[in-house]
């Protein structure tokens, strides 16, 4: 059976954007006669708003999209990210790391043959300075940033994993290389130390959690991407099929973002806007 999701961040309002997202993987749940999950991904305690999650919930129900089942929130489930981070740990492939951003920065400005330094899904690759030469020992840290070792992740999976892409841009199997991997996407941090998790890794906890078949979201999402894949193989969990869908920009041409309040949902709805012609103006 098709399961879809929808997670948005209890950051901001709902915009277009987000209105075409959900309803693609509300109707493709539907049309298959499936079910369509909803999670609130809240790890970001210093951001995430309740009232913003109350607002979340009626934009959805304004616009007719109905979900199965208990709203999952990813703030309820730290046991869970803790259990995958000491899987991680007790294999060799996490290290802590106390570089800062500045730290970060400064290493990678020193001078280099070439171009710049290069750019993964979560911004410059990291240069390594923490990593160490062995795996480190004793209980796992957990007041402190910790990486994925790269390098000793690609190794331990072997043959190059790939995943299933039905997007417009993408289609088709998506084969990812070690080297590639190593070199485009680094050593990643899994869990912050303001945060105990991250993004990468709670994401890829909460699907297999609630048994997703099918991710449908954001173009903008497709890198990173191959750190879920990664990442799943590392815990022994399902890969869903991708469907990474294009973004709906501005007049402008730029994406839109929750700081572009006047296409928030709740302004259409303020104003009298029916929820057929939110449809008709992100082109479904």
């Amino acid at each position: 059976m098709i399961r879809t999701r929808f997670a948005p961040s209890p950051t901001g309002p709902l915009h277009l954007g987000h209105a075409y997202s959900a309803i693609l993987a509300h109707d493709m749940a539907r049309t298959g006669g499936g079910a369509f999950l909803l999670r609130i991904e809240d790890i970001d305690r210093a951001r995430a708003r309740p009232e913003w999650e109350a607002l979340i919930l009626e934009d959805l129900a304004w616009l007719g999209l109905a979900w199965d089942g208990p709203v999952m929130r990813q703030s309820e489930r730290m046991d869970s990210y803790e259990a995958a981070l000491d899987r991680l740990w007790d294999t060799g492939l996490l290290y802590p790391c106390t570089c800062s951003r500045r730290d970060i920065a400064e290493a990678l400005a020193a001078p280099q043959e070439g171009a710049g330094p290069a750019m993964g899904p979560d911004g410059p690759v990291y240069p390594g300075t923490c990593r160490p030469a062995t795996p480190p020992t004793g209980p796992r840290p957990e007041t402190a940033h910790l990486r994925l070792d790269m390098g000793r992740a690609m190794a331990r999976l072997g043959p190059a994993p790939w995943f299933e892409e039905t997007g417009p841009a993408h289609a088709g199997r998506i084969p990812i290389d070690p080297a590639t991997a190593c070199a485009e996407i680094g050593d990643i941090v899994l869990a912050r130390r303001d945060m105990g998790t991250s993004y990468h890794l709670s994401v890829v906890v909460d699907d297999a959690e609630q048994r997703i078949t099918h991710v449908t979201r954001g173009e903008d999402l497709f890198e990173a991407t191959r750190i879920h894949v990664i990442l799943q193989r590392l815990l022994d969990l399902p890969t869903p099929l991708y469907h990474h869908h294009r973004l709906i920009r501005d007049e402008q041409g730029k994406r839109l973002a929750k700081r572009d309040d006047a296409r928030a949902i709740r302004l259409y709805r303020a104003e009298g806007v029916p929820p057929p012609e939110i449809r008709r103006m992100v082109g479904l």
